[in-house]
């Protein structure tokens, strides 16, 4: 193709250019080609306003370049995902997440678009209950600053390219659901352990959110029929992989700061009575809520994600756990089976992809 192939144009209200060259349509912006879909193999040399234009394009498609951000209670990942129909990391990170007022939230997802600024856009995964489709964080716990506002405009305005929003377990299920552990199944419970834990709920292969985008909050369920709906009286506070990690430190008489999950399950593989028996503990947890849930929603497979869920002696532990459970359960009622996110801990992240890609 020339430059003399009839070019078809038009901006649109993020200030892009749409490009149509017969096949193939380009989003431009500020003069750069930052997003394309598909067209012929080789490499094509268009024109706007007489300015030379030239991007590689792989096994028929054009090569894409998508910005993700994983915005958690504790850290802020971000990953620049990189391809035609089916996407790698290429460039990853991750910073502690900036919590001093939503201002400062917000110019350090900025920040991280422009070290990376030749995506054609950003894909933001998120804690709290998230409207997707009007890009609006109704509230997080963890982010409250943030509560009410419209996460995606803003970010926009700032960066100049497109935003998707999604909470951050439907990120994860999202991503299993595509092309992780989820592929084969309709029905699924997607767990996330973190600072707190993320719940997500699958539906013929769609994320249910519920009437109030609340569907999955397994956080904020209450640990007994006792307790007040206050923060401590929620589950979060006994099932997230910190509340673990806690424990932890707390039998090993350190400062929570001071251990990581990893040196925990070095201890486990070294066969410290101690972290086994926190362990097993932890897991029966996880185990009675996961039984719950099996009854509720009835789903074919839970998938566990989160750091933890890379550690195949905690995957092992609570499926013991809920076989002992399953014991002297009705044996009409479904056993649950468990399985770890094929994403682990960039489960996130791959949805936050998805999500983007569906927009």
């Amino acid at each position: 193709m020339s430059t003399s192939s009839p070019i078809l144009a038009q901006k649109n209200k993020n200030r892009c250019l749409i490009v149509t060259f017969e096949k193939l349509t380009a989003i431009l912006r500020f003069g750069r080609i930052v997003c394309h879909t598909h067209s012929t193999a080789g490499y094509y040399i268009g024109g706007a306003e007489n300015t030379p234009l030239k991007f590689k394009v792989a096994g028929g498609f054009v090569v894409r370049k998508i910005l993700t951000i994983d915005v958690g209670g504790t850290f802020t990942k971000y990953a620049v995902m990189t391809g035609t129909r089916t996407f790698k990391i290429t460039v990853q990170g991750k910073a502690p997440t900036i919590k001093k007022n939503h201002e400062e939230f917000m110019k350090s997802l900025a920040d991280i678009f422009n070290a990376h600024d030749d995506v054609e856009g950003i894909g933001v995964s998120m804690t709290g209950l998230i409207d997707t489709d009007k890009g609006i964080c109704i509230s997080s716990n963890a982010l409250n600053f943030s509560n009410g506002h419209k996460i995606t405009e803003e970010l926009q305005a700032m960066c100049g390219v497109p935003v998707t929003l999604e909470n951050d377990a439907n990120c994860a299920a999202l991503a299993e659901i595509k092309s992780g552990c989820l592929t084969d199944v309709k029905d699924a419970f997607v767990l996330v352990f973190g600072t707190a834990v993320g719940g997500a709920v699958v539906r013929n292969r769609e994320i249910y959110r519920g009437a109030h985008h609340c569907a999955g909050e397994v956080s904020f369920t209450l640990k007994s029929i006792d307790a007040e709906a206050s923060e401590e009286n929620f589950y979060a506070s006994e099932i997230s992989a910190l509340a673990f990690k806690e424990n932890c430190a707390k039998v090993l008489g350190m400062p929570p700061e001071e251990i990581t999950g990893e040196m925990i399950f070095d201890m486990i593989d070294k066969k410290d009575s101690a972290m086994i028996d926190a362990l097993q503990k932890f897991a029966h947890i996880v185990a009675v809520k996961i039984f719950n849930l099996q009854v509720l929603f009835d789903p074919e497979r839970f998938a566990l994600g989160g750091g933890i869920s890379e550690q195949q002696s905690f995957i092992d532990a609570v499926q013991d756990k809920l076989n002992e459970l399953c014991k002297n359960a009705p044996d009409y009622l479904p056993r649950p089976e468990v399985i770890a996110c094929k994403y682990h801990n960039d489960a996130n992240l791959f949805g936050a992809l998805y999500r983007y890609l569906k927009k």
